[in-house]
């Protein structure tokens, strides 16, 4: 394997645990509270610093039906950073985050995480 794919993999498995760890503060205190905004900001910046990689050293075209999905997947995080981002900078510190952009963020996590299974599944067929 490539260099730049270890690298890749490597990254999108730290990826997976800042959003992961993001997931769980985000569904525990339902607020915009510090460590929200720092997990998911590094998790859509290891996130798209592998899939920059992914690209970089894949042979293969980058718009496959896994690309397409993994693109849409990091799109989905980072506009839910930005809304987070923008709900404190709006309402304040540590303040409540409406209940669409909770469901939001569920929903977008778990298309994350299958963009991810799907990566993996992937590599273990070949």
């Amino acid at each position: 394997m490539k260099p730049i794919l270890i690298a890749g993999t490597l990254i999108v498995n730290l990826a997976l645990i800042f959003y992961s760890i993001f997931f769980y503060w985000e569904r525990k205190t339902r607020k915009t509270v510090s460590k929200v905004l720092i997990f998911i900001t590094i998790g859509v910046v290891l996130d798209a610093t592998a899939t920059a990689c992914m690209i970089a050293g894949s042979t293969k075209s980058p718009f496959t039906i896994h690309g397409i999905l993994g693109y849409s997947a990091l799109a989905g995080m980072l506009v839910d950073a930005f809304l987070i981002w923008r709900s404190r900078m709006k309402k304040g510190v540590d303040s409540n985050l409406s209940s669409s952009l909770h469901t939001y963020s569920m929903i977008v996590y778990i298309w994350w995480v299958a963009a991810y299974l799907t990566g993996a599944l992937l590599v273990m067929m070949r």
